[in-house]
C-alpha cells in the first residue's frame, strides 16, 4: 500500500464509514429520521469530491508541483460549489436551514477536510 492515492481512499472511506454509522445512530438515538436530511448523499458527494482531488492532485503532481496549493483551493471551490448546487436548494426549500440539515452536510464536509489536509501536508513535504 505504497501508492498515495490507494493509501488515501481506503483510509477515507474507513473514516467516512465509521462516521456515517455514528451519525446515524445519533440521529436514531434523538428520534430523528435518518435519511431525511440527504444524509447518504452527503457523505457519498463528499467522499467522492475528496477521492477526485487528490486523485487529481496525485496525477499532476509532477507537473505543477508549485502550483499544488493552489490547485488544492480551486478544488475546495468545487466542494462549496457542489453544496450550493446539490444541497443548499433543498435545505432552504422551507425558508430554514434546520441544525440536523447543518450537520448532515457540514459533518462528512469538515472530517473530509481534515482528513485530506492531513495526507495532502504528509505527501506535500515528502514532494519538497
Amino acid at each position: 500500500m505504497s501508492n498515495p492515492f490507494y493509501k488515501f481512499s481506503v483510509s477515507t472511506i474507513v473514516v467516512f464509514s465509521i462516521l456515517f454509522l455514528c451519525h446515524i445512530s445519533v440521529l436514531f438515538a434523538v428520534g430523528h429520521s435518518i435519511f431525511e436530511d440527504r444524509l447518504l448523499l452527503s457523505y457519498i458527494v463528499n467522499y467522492v469530491l475528496i477521492v477526485l482531488v487528490f486523485g487529481l492532485l496525485y496525477l499532476l503532481r509532477k507537473k505543477y508541483k508549485d502550483q499544488l496549493g493552489y490547485l488544492f483551493l480551486i478544488g475546495s471551490l468545487l466542494k462549496f460549489s457542489v453544496f450550493f448546487v446539490l444541497f443548499q436548494p433543498h435545505y432552504k426549500a422551507d425558508g430554514i436551514i434546520t441544525t440536523f440539515e447543518f450537520t448532515a452536510f457540514f459533518i462528512p464536509y469538515v472530517i473530509g477536510l481534515f482528513t485530506e489536509t492531513l495526507y495532502l501536508a504528509k505527501w506535500f513535504n515528502k514532494l519538497t
